[in-house]
């Protein structure tokens, strides 16, 4: 075959590879798609796959060429695998040949990890970001897309360092992929766990990226996004569509619209407190199970899962805005019915965000386009019912806010329609197969197979026909690509076939044959079938076109319909839990009466209640101290503090009696010991770090969760640290925040006698004889003790560790805190663990050779009896 000449295929592949030396190219030869070269080393490790090497293709140096090899039915489990590690992939196609059958190759995408579109490499629940940051001079343009939703948006950061703002807001948004300019100094994201990928840095020119978008979009002016005057967000929306266009240019039709925001519009969290208060992952590898967003996602929807997750990490500050949402939430959440039916009708919807941008990107295939059929299908019930769902009895406001997010759903009749008339019932999950295009929807179509269904017909039956007429039984008929249509007989019987047959291949069982009528009606048929997936596919890209001037009306019906999910899975979460609606108002208040933490309360072990507790922050109260045992709760009840407030401003009930809330602009988190040891930071540098980002960014209106400031060095460092830290929260007049300050140093207690917005809180303890019980309720006034000799334990430290420790305690309180005598010290842990044992003294001596059985079962006897007497005596 002219396509395995050695050195013309080599010459190609070379001239392909040197197009793109920084991907792997997946060079596609027959059913195959070849690596070769390092590709193919890196490929094989990778992917843990047999290194080859191809027959007469050597290198210059005479050396044959390393080759891995990917078969084309199973190329997306490879891909999936490879963009996880962060490869970049270069897909080459045979395309056309030339006169002498020579297959002319080139590469039709470049596949990376943020320009993902196949639904097998997406995860449905959550967006693939490619996001792109430019920074300088004190300010960032930060830029974000998914070309499988279409989503397209940007925002410009101001800030003495810029690098941190852009850090918590990339933090947020989880890209799948990072643009930044070639030489830009990134170490301050090098938590960021996205891949980077550098680009020259004229991609980031705003001139020219400014060019980029003008064309793009068909505009004269930027000043309709925002953006005319804001170059560096002009810089990275220009380098993501140039970066697009050159990986994925179909997607480019996806990017149809930009909207521009400022982190002003939203509470601001930062990594710390994102981690430590588990809103979509746990602290414990990563699961979303066990976290808040895990509690919460009722929906029914990958595009309502999708917003749940962006709404769980970015809480309004707009008090107008949270309103609009807690009364839509309200409506169903009134109506158990109307939310029982709504999520019911939303679960079998499909995925028509992602699918209208497959359209888009002329990338979908038959099933997308039944699949949105399905779902138009369905539209009109979900809209007469939401339409209609009665408001005698019921919260108008709710009502009304609902009705208009209902108007916004447009059942798209024209799309329907050609759906309805152009696909099949039951289409092929591919093109390149017959049976996509319904019946009657196209004349030409129609024609060919009008004029081939008598040979359809002939063929299928002939096996019949030719059995009774030569009364061979073990006859019939087939086909392969290679000989086409047969007539396969047993070799048994191949002596009496016809004069007619013509022998075409012998098997080890069977011989084939072939007649003149066969030959050419398959000809008929073959003709035929190729004609019609030509005009199939043509009409099924013609077809997508025509839906693809409608995608604005898919896509606003799409979002609609994944806002209706969210709001009816937050009614079922508060429904199902127990949640109550807060009253959300401008005044910087902080009442929870009887608040629960969310998420603990769902896996307390069976038979065990929460214990729910009071937060109602006085006029005039900034700082609340809180002393108490490890294993109390204090943990569990800052941290629910925490998330009763952001699920409050992201517009969700709460896990409360009831909550009256100001709006707070950041909430701030330092809990935990942690380490970052790449960055050759220690514990307690971590926890400084932590500190100073919170004293430096916090205002009046943040809450700040503390616990524990000041544990990771020594009692009198740390007790000066905490202590100086309060105070600062409560005297400088830019901060005095609402504070929640958990500490062990009962010392700090003493502030409240001095500071007048302090407030001392413990956890409740009971003390039954020399048994501790923890009662889990937050009472005012400071704890006395620490019971952490209790706490461990019952952790299981051995028993000779806990009672020396209480020795140590009593001497200690004894002394006034004064250190041990070295002397004492030394004998009691002599006493524990004696340089000799009499024991063992006896056990040496033994002659084992001359001792008896009896006289060895007495030698223990007499211990043990020695051994369980002293015992006894202690």
């Amino acid at each position: 075959m002219p396509d395995l000449e050695p050195n013309k295929l080599r010459k190609q592949y070379l001239e392909i590879k040197r197009q793109h030396p920084d991907e792997i190219v997946l060079f596609r030869l027959g059913d195959f798609y070849e690596t070769f070269d390092d590709d193919a080393q890196l490929v094989a490790r990778e992917l843990e796959l047999v290194l080859t090497s191809r027959p007469n293709m050597y290198k210059a140096d005479g050396v044959r060429v390393p080759m891995a090899g990917i078969p084309h039915h199973a190329l997306e489990p490879y891909i999936a695998r490879l963009i996880n590690k962060g490869y970049h992939i270069a897909i080459c196609e045979q395309t056309t040949t030339d006169d002498k059958g020579f297959f002319k190759r080139e590469v039709v995408r470049v596949v990376t990890p943020g320009t993902l579109i196949e639904p097998n490499l997406l995860e449905a629940s959550r967006n693939n970001f490619l996001a792109a940051l430019v920074v300088a001079e004190g300010r960032a343009g930060l830029a974000y897309a998914d070309i499988s939703t279409g989503e397209f948006a940007v925002t410009t950061l101001q800030a003495s360092n810029p690098w941190s703002p852009a850090r918590q807001e990339l933090m947020r948004l989880r890209p799948a992929e990072l643009l930044v300019p070639e030489g830009a100094p990134t170490a301050a994201l090098d938590n960021i766990l996205a891949p980077r990928t550098a680009l020259p840095g004229w991609k980031f020119d705003p001139g020219k990226a400014r060019n980029v978008l003008l064309d793009h979009f068909g505009v004269s002016s930027l000043a309709g996004f925002g953006i005319e005057q804001a170059p560096l967000a002009v810089a990275a929306c220009g380098a993501i569509v140039q970066y697009v266009r050159e990986t994925q240019p179909a997607a480019l039709n996806l990017l149809t619209g930009l909207s521009t925001y400022s982190l002003d519009e939203f509470m601001t969290l930062d990594p710390a407190t994102r981690r430590n208060l588990e809103l979509t992952e746990t602290l414990r590898g990563g699961e979303v199970r066990g976290s808040l967003l895990g509690v919460l996602d009722a929906t029914a929807t990958p595009m309502g899962a999708r917003l749940l997750r962006q709404w769980v990490n970015q809480p309004l500050l707009d008090v107008a805005r949270i309103h609009e949402r807690l009364d839509r939430v309200a409506a169903f959440h009134g109506d158990g019915v109307l939310r029982a039916e709504m999520l019911a009708a939303l679960k079998p919807l499909h995925d028509i965000e992602r699918i209208t941008n497959r359209i888009l990107g002329l990338t979908a295939n038959p099933r997308d386009l039944v699949a949105l059929r399905q779902t138009l299908t369905a539209l009109p019930q979900i809209v007469e019912r939401l339409g209609n769902d009665g408001t005698e009895g019921k919260d108008t406001a709710s009502h009304v806010s609902l009705s208009s997010l209902v108007s916004r759903l447009d059942p798209c009749t024209e799309v329907l329609a050609l759906l309805q008339s152009a696909i099949a019932d039951e289409p092929p999950a591919v093109l390149g197969k017959p049976g996509i295009i319904r019946e009657r929807y196209s004349e030409e179509l129609d024609g060919i197979l009008h004029a081939t269904s008598h040979a359809r017909e002939w063929i299928a039956g002939l096996e019949k026909v030719e059995k009774e007429r030569t009364g061979i039984k073990t006859l019939k008929v087939g086909y392969n690509k290679v000989f086409g249509y047969y007539l396969e007989i047993s070799r048994g019987q191949s002596d009496h076939a016809p004069e007619n047959y013509i022998r075409k291949q012998t098997l080890v069982n069977a011989e084939r044959f072939i007649t003149p009528e066969l030959k050419e009606y398959e000809t008929l048929v073959l003709n035929a079938e190729e004609r019609i997936l030509d005009i199939e596919t043509r009409l099924f890209k013609d077809l997508c076109r025509q839906m693809g001037a409608h995608a604005p009306r898919l896509l606003t019906t799409a979002r609609a319909l994944a806002q209706i999910d969210v709001l009816a899975a937050l009614a079922e979460a508060a429904a199902r839990h127990g949640y109550v609606r807060p009253q959300v108002v401008a005044e910087p208040l902080l009442q929870i009466h009887a608040g629960r933490h969310p998420v603990v309360e769902q896996y307390l072990p069976a038979g065990e209640r929460f214990v729910p507790n009071d937060i109602v922050y006085e006029p005039g109260e900034c700082v609340r101290v809180i002393t108490g045992p490890n294993m109390s709760g204090k943990s569990t009840y800052l941290r629910q503090t925490a998330l009763v407030v952001l699920m409050a401003q992201m517009g969700s009930f709460v896990p409360a009696a009831s909550a009256r809330l100001g709006v707070f602009d950041r909430i701030f988190t330092r809990i935990g010991a942690q380490d970052e040891i790449a960055a050759g930071h220690s514990t307690f540098m971590v926890e400084m770090v932590e500190t100073a980002n919170i004293l430096h960014n916090a205002t009046v209106r943040s809450l700040l969760v503390l616990d524990e400031i000041g544990r990771g060095t020594s009692t009198y460092d740390g007790l000066s640290l905490a202590w100086a830290i309060v105070e600062h929260i409560h005297n400088h007049p830019g901060l005095r925040a609402k504070t929640l300050f958990a500490t062990h140093y009962h010392e700090l207690t003493d502030l409240a006698t001095v500071l007048p917005g302090v407030r001392n809180y413990n956890v409740a303890v009971t003390e039954e004889g020399d048994h501790v019980v923890f009662l889990h309720r937050i009472v005012p006034g400071g704890a006395d003790r620490s019971y952490g000799i209790h706490v461990a334990q019952l952790a299981g430290l051995p028993r000779a560790v806990i009672a020396r420790a209480q020795a140590i305690m009593a001497q200690l309180e004894a002394s006034g805190g004064r250190a041990i005598k070295l002397e004492e010290a030394a004998s009691a842990q002599i006493a524990l663990f004696p340089e000799t044992n009499p024991l063992l003294d006896e056990l040496k001596s033994l002659d084992l050779n001359s001792l008896t059985p009896m006289e060895a079962l007495s030698r223990l006897f007499e211990w043990q009896a020695r051994f369980a007497g002293k015992e006894s005596a202690k």
